[in-house]
């Protein structure tokens, strides 16, 4: 519970007492690899805050065809937010890579703390306001940054899940094959 406490503080200040309201929405919890926090279709309910493991968040278009959009790492929220904010049927799916432990609670119980602390909505406006600015960044590298570019911002952001994940996840998340991927790490490693 501590590390959940210092990662609201790091997005904003909470006060004591509305700690305490907060924590005691959390429950522990785990993931077996493969499992999923959430899958597209269902309606979010709850969000996790990761303690240990991989978690990514992908897309599967009518093929079947699978696009990882997001990887969470630990000491992250994660959620299907889109589901969560609109109460529509969620669009993603949340798969572990790895066993995972997490902090979970119920989102609306979270969301009633807004209009009775302040400091805790403020985190919430904040946490939206990073999400954002993350998922605008993702797409301007994705339309502006070749392929290169992409792997050494991931290698930068992300350097612990190269050893972790398969190579094929990180080619789908760079929107690359497996095989570019291969030829992007021999190129670098020859440097």
């Amino acid at each position: 519970m501590e590390a959940l406490y210092q990662y609201l503080n790091t997005i904003s200040p909470i006060r004591s007492e509305t700690w305490h309201k907060v924590r005691l929405l959390f429950t522990e919890t785990t993931l077996k690899k493969g499992e999923y926090f959430i899958k597209e279709g269902h309606y979010a309910n709850r969000i996790g805050f990761l303690s240990t493991g991989v978690v990514r968040a992908f897309y599967r278009n009518v093929d079947g065809v699978e696009y990882n959009k997001h990887f969470f790492t630990p000491q992250n929220l994660l959620g299907g937010y889109s589901s969560l904010v609109t109460k529509t049927q969620n669009k993603i799916n949340l798969q572990a890579l790895t066993h995972c432990e997490l902090l979970t609670a119920q989102y609306q119980d979270l969301e009633n703390l807004f209009d009775y602390h302040q400091d805790f909505e403020r985190f919430g406006r904040k946490l939206a306001e990073l999400f954002f600015a993350h998922k605008e960044q993702r797409e301007v590298d994705i339309v502006m940054l070749d392929a290169d570019k992409r792997y050494l911002i991931f290698q930068e952001q992300l350097p612990m899940l190269e050893q972790l994940i398969p190579q094929y996840h990180i080619a789908s998340y760079l929107g690359i094959t497996p095989t570019q991927l291969s030829r992007i790490r021999r190129k670098f490693a020859k440097k």
